[in-house]
């Protein structure tokens, strides 16, 4: 796979940064230590010495000093041979003036001083009090142009510390455009690995979208990012999940494709068998009429509900919102299912408590209410009753400015199996107890869309007592005196 356009935009931020800051610091070394050459380079025009037989002669003539005096100092001087090697000890007192009376230049006195006070690890002069309690500056002179660092073993010796050395006397530097390239390939390396680790879970997501719109709604992208833990990693599993839940939407598209089909089939193929009677005996045209007729209004209110649940599933917005009072359309409802309860030997009690004003779509609200109460009366034995419960309830405990609308409908039916309970609200259910033995099985699947598409929420649970208790809420907005 090419790479992408994002690959080359973190690859090229990444070394441009590395590049700038490499350059920045490779410019304060070097200043660095341009500052420091010009420095020895001054120190060697005035003549002060320094290196390692400087070193080792301030050494020497300090133990002298401190340990067998001045005296011991300058016979050891007179027996030294260092003028050959360009080297001159320079013994100062604090007046300024050199033990032998030499002439010493004040920019060279003013150096050694300044060196003198510096603490450092191999000092180039030093200030050292001798056996008889006199303090005296000791410091190294050298011809010019020799060399500051290093030891050559005198005039014209080779290096005794291998065959490259510079003109100080120290080792020769490297070319300086072998660190520039080392540091030239590490950046481009360090740069394509953190660009690469960036673009390629991106890389992955485009090919799972892609996929996603082939058609293959099973691809997952979450294999693919590895032990990664980050914000990419994050974006993957929301698509993980977004890709799941389109999935079970087309999953449950067909099934209810399939559903629809097989419930059409049925009273279609009654009708069929209807027409097909009628032609064979005429004398039977009244009755088979009759059939025909009530095939087609089961059609009919079949192809209804169908309509009514696909706007639902569709989020229609179209129907204009009211402002309904639902405790008293629940007891509307309820009147009615109640007298038609009795016609049937069963019985309907309401409660109802409070007011519950609220903005709404009052054909779904209204279709929902009726279908739970209407089923519970359908499903409910004879001589037994149906109790239903409308008020204002708390919407969550210990929040009393959140409330909610609850109608609570509790029948004495067969009940439903408890893996079932979320199934009931699904289209074209059919229990295995018979609780839709009747009906197309699209009434509680209105009901659920109806009340989700309102913000609330449905549920059902089994009475201990035998039946089956459903139960809706609506948020309400909090209170006037409750707000904040």
């Amino acid at each position: 796979m090419t790479q992408g356009r994002l690959f080359w935009k973190f690859f090229l931020a990444f070394w441009l940064a590395l590049l700038l800051a490499g350059g920045t610091v490779g410019t304060a070394v070097w200043w660095h230590q341009e500052r420091e050459r010009t420095r020895l380079e001054a120190e060697r025009e005035l003549g002060f010495g320094g290196g390692p037989r400087a070193g080792m002669l301030l050494g020497m003539a300090a133990n002298l000093l401190q340990h067998g005096g001045l005296p011991a100092l300058e016979r050891a001087m007179d027996d030294w041979v260092i003028q050959e090697q360009g080297l001159d000890l320079m013994v100062v007192n604090e007046q300024g003036q050199d033990l032998r009376g030499r002439p010493v230049l004040p920019e060279v006195l003013q150096l050694a001083r300044e060196q003198a006070g510096r603490e450092t690890p191999r000092p180039r002069a030093r200030w050292v009090e001798s056996l008889e309690g006199v303090r005296y500056l000791l410091f190294v002179h050298m011809d010019k142009g020799e060399p500051l660092l290093g030891f050559d073993g005198g005039r014209g010796g080779p290096p005794p510390f291998g065959p490259r050395h510079g003109p100080l006397g120290g080792p020769v530097p490297p070319d300086p455009l072998l660190p520039i390239l080392a540091g030239l390939v590490a950046s481009l390396a360090f740069s394509a690995a953190l660009a690469w680790y960036f673009s390629k879970p991106i890389r992955s997501l485009r090919w799972a979208l892609r996929s996603v719109a082939a058609g293959r709604l099973d691809t997952r992208v979450a294999p693919l990012m590895g032990q990664r833990s980050d914000e990419i990693t994050d974006l993957g599993q929301e698509f993980d999940r977004m890709a799941q839940q389109l999935q079970d939407l087309m999953s449950a598209q067909r099934r209810l494709l399939h559903d629809i089909s097989h419930e059409l089939r049925s009273p279609l193929a009654r009708l069929q068998a209807a027409i097909g009677l009628a032609r064979q005996d005429p004398a039977k045209l009244g009755m088979t009429m009759e059939r025909i007729d009530r095939e087609v209004v089961r059609l009919d209110e079949l192809v209804g509900q169908i309509l009514t649940l696909a706007r639902l599933d569709a989020g229609a917005r179209d129907e204009p919102e009211e402002q309904l009072e639902l405790v008293d359309l629940c007891a509307a409802i309820a009147d009615d299912a109640g007298f038609e309860a009795e016609a049937q030997q069963r019985s309907l009690v309401f409660q109802g408590a409070g007011e519950a004003v609220l903005r709404v779509r009052s054909e779904p609200i209204q279709r929902a209410f009726e279908n739970i109460i209407r089923n519970a009366v359908k499903y409910t034995p004879e001589h037994t009753r149906v109790e239903v419960y409308a008020g204002v309830e708390g919407l969550q405990e210990g929040d009393p400015s959140a409330t909610a609308f609850v109608l609570r409908v509790q029948d004495q039916g067969p009940g439903v199996r408890e893996e079932d309970l979320g199934a009931i609200f699904e289209p074209f259910y059919r229990g295995p107890n018979g609780y839709t033995a009747t009906g197309f099985g699209l009434g509680l699947a209105i009901a659920k869309r109806a009340v989700e598409a309102h913000g609330g929420r449905i549920q059902a649970r089994n009475r201990p007592g035998g039946g089956l208790v459903v139960e809706i809420r609506l948020p309400l907005k909090p209170a006037p005196g409750n707000k904040d």
